[in-house]
């Protein structure tokens, strides 16, 4: 099975870290959207969508490269890295709309914030994703890879 992870990471690159150790650790491969926007995936059997949490929001690049570049009929799955660790999946929802995409996982750890209200307070999630986050990533990658 051919897989690729497509991904947005700003801010401190909590979704870039967890993306790298899946890459580095399983061989597959992966490409930033802000950096390649029009990367196809049509030659690509599992296909991963992965972003920071943004507002409870995939980031909206992320949500508009899937809306144009998601290929029908693939299985796809999301990785994200949020403030308080939930699945927020469903704001992609009307990017895979019609796509008969076959969901097949999603991966959520906390990731290190400061956005807003957070940096008065020294931010959230301060050390992640750590060891633990990584290792459970390359986990779950595996799982659905079978």
């Amino acid at each position: 099975m051919k897989a690729i992870i497509a991904y947005v990471s700003t801010h401190h690159g909590n979704t870039e870290k967890v993306v790298n150790e899946i890459k580095k650790e399983c061989g597959v491969e992966a490409f930033n959207v802000l950096e390649e926007p029009d990367r196809d995936l049509s030659d690509y059997d599992l296909i991963g969508l992965a972003s920071g949490i943004y507002g409870a929001q995939f980031h909206p690049k992320m949500v508009a490269y899937a809306k144009e570049h998601l290929p029908q009929n693939k299985k796809i799955f999301y990785i994200m890295t949020s403030a308080l660790d939930k699945n927020f999946s469903k704001s992609m929802a009307g990017a895979i709309d019609g796509k008969n995409a076959e969901i097949v996982g999603t991966f959520s750890c906390k990731g290190y914030n400061t956005f807003g209200p957070f940096k008065l307070v020294g931010g959230t999630g301060k050390g992640h994703p750590d060891a633990t986050d990584l290792a459970n990533a390359v986990e779950f990658f595996k799982g659905i890879a079978k």
